[in-house]
């Protein structure tokens, strides 16, 4: 089963140059405009299927983080399609969803709610959700409290309870500890095991050979190459686009 597939897809942002004369402003109010854009991605096609784990790889500003924000539904391209086919977990933004001036369970079952779960099912799984993300009597704590990487920990373990058919991280992890980082990527291991689509950025090459099969990547927002694990990634760190591309 194909659970996410782009077909010809760009997406643009505007290219601002400093403030915006009134002119301007005018002109674009009246639908006018002749600012120039920022293309993040231009023409991407990909799909990915069920049992599949895809690693994007690439520099930073080559559009990585647009791809996943379309996948996740956070924005729309402006030409091509997404289709995207199950349930999605994302864990993108560090604290994204969350309120830091709530407790770790009030944003625990804030952030849950975010994701779909029932409240029946947030509830049945509150306690196994705190004991994964290892934070004890912290739970209770303001968030503002929280590390980055509690935050992280916290955020890790809504997500994977939320049993996704697709799960997207985007580098977050390695704002964890180390004994964390291994437990989360044993998590990871186990959702591939049990068919889950992984989506996933890392800069770390060692992270991709180890968690994806299949790597993407995209540089300046264009496809380079999209194959094995090994072969992108050896394409990519020596800057050379595969024959096959």
């Amino acid at each position: 089963m194909v659970r996410i597939q782009f077909d010809a897809v760009s997406k643009s942002f505007p290219h601002s140059k400093g403030k915006m004369l009134l002119k301007n402003h005018l002109l674009r109010w009246v639908g006018v405009s002749h600012k120039e854009r920022f293309f993040a991605l231009r023409d991407v096609s990909f799909q990915l299927n069920d049992h599949e784990s895809l690693a994007l790889v690439g520099s930073n500003g080559a559009g990585k983080s647009t791809l996943l924000s379309l996948v996740a539904g956070l924005s729309v391209p402006d030409s091509g399609t997404v289709t995207v086919q199950g349930n999605v977990a994302a864990l993108l933004e560090l604290g994204s969803g969350f309120h830091y001036d709530l407790t770790g369970a009030e944003n625990l079952i804030l952030n849950a709610s975010l994701l779909g779960m029932s409240r029946r099912d947030t509830y049945d799984k509150v306690e196994a959700i705190v004991e994964f993300s290892g934070l004890g009597d912290f739970i209770n704590e303001p968030l503002r409290t929280y590390s980055s990487g509690m935050v992280v920990r916290l955020a890790f373990s809504v997500a994977i309870h939320r049993d996704p058919e697709i799960l997207i991280v985007d580098e977050v992890l390695g704002v964890g500890d180390a004994a964390f980082q291994q437990k989360s990527s044993g998590a990871l291991r186990k959702l591939r095991e049990q068919g889950k689509t992984l989506l996933f950025v890392s800069h770390s090459g060692q992270t991709v050979k180890e968690m994806c099969d299949r790597a993407l990547w995209i540089d300046h927002g264009r496809v380079m190459a999209d194959g094995g694990a090994d072969e992108v990634l050896a394409a990519y760190e020596g800057r050379t686009v595969p024959a096959t591309i």
